[in-house]
């Protein structure tokens, strides 16, 4: 695995010096989409509402609307922000274990000892588990600031983010309270010892993911399979996009090829309004382009 993040644990005077990586990772099947018709493949464009253009990643700022207006914001405006570049794991309480609500608990990464920290490594991991104490933790992550707890699984520590207490939604109803006899709470005990046991992750599968698998498998197998390379079709220039030329007309590829038509019938459309103004003096605008020249 590659590290995504390196930094320190700060808890007082100790620091440990760490490696972060992703402990968890997606098991499902990736699929794409493709048209029903030709089988071709459906991409998703960045395209400016104002210009109709497609832009580039290194193009594409964030912004914030409020509603009336949109405040945009650069990539130097958000590494301005204080702790945009902070390194450090930064221990803010010991709590109990059992107080940290599961609600909370978000995504999981490995933490793994860089240099001589072993030893230190090693006396903070054994503390949280002789205590029955978890580590409350402030860090950023990808310029953000965030809240999560250190926890110890097997021989390692592990960085888990919590979600602000400001991210979690009331629920907005209250079960009728019923009223529950004794006889009724009894066999609903009987029933929960039948099924009761040690939790054992492994031996339990993604039945869907598994079918999914082996419908793929049979497809490929057959003759239902196409070729890859003809999903992607022929590339066209924006003039022969914009003309119609190598297409027809009625043939919709995509959602995004629907819009983009409608983007370019607009500016079209905007297009000859301007030109019927500037046809009423045609000598103004000759005289203007040899001044020009």
């Amino acid at each position: 695995m590659r590290a995504i993040w390196k930094g320190e644990i700060t808890f007082g005077l100790v620091n440990v010096p760490v490696k972060l990586y992703g402990a968890t990772r997606s098991h499902d099947v990736s699929l794409h989409q493709v048209h029903d018709k030709d089988h071709g493949r459906i991409r998703y464009e960045r395209r400016c509402d104002v210009c109709g253009r497609q832009i580039d990643y290194e193009h594409i700022e964030k912004a914030y609307d409020d509603g009336d207006k949109t405040v945009v914001l650069s990539d130097d405006d958000l590494e301005s922000i204080p702790e945009s570049e902070n390194d450090e794991i930064d221990v803010v309480q010991f709590v109990p274990d059992d107080q940290i609500d599961p609600i909370l608990l978000g995504t999981a990464y490995y933490l793994e000892p860089v240099g001589r920290s072993a030893k230190s490594y090693t006396l903070l991991r054994r503390t949280l588990v002789d205590s029955d104490r978890t580590a409350v933790v402030r860090f950023t992550l990808r310029t953000k600031t965030r809240l999560g707890v250190l926890r110890h699984r097997d021989s390692l520590l592990m960085l888990q983010t919590l979600r602000w207490p400001q991210d979690l939604r009331d629920a907005g109803f209250s079960p009728k309270q019923s009223r529950v006899t004794s006889k009724e709470l009894d066999m609903a005990s009987a029933l929960v010892e039948q099924f009761s046991g040690d939790f054992d992750p492994d031996q339990y599968t993604d039945e869907y993911q598994e079918e999914l698998q082996r419908l793929i498998d049979t497809k490929l197998e057959s003759d239902e399979a196409v070729d890859t390379e003809k999903t992607f079709g022929e590339e066209s220039s924006d003039s022969e996009s914009s003309s119609g030329s190598g297409r027809s007309s009625d043939k919709v590829v995509s959602l995004m090829d629907a819009l983009e038509r409608s983007v370019k019938r607009k500016r079209e459309a905007e297009k000859s309004g301007r030109s019927g103004k500037s046809d009423k003096s045609p000598s103004s605008n000759k005289s203007t382009k040899k001044s020009s020249a």
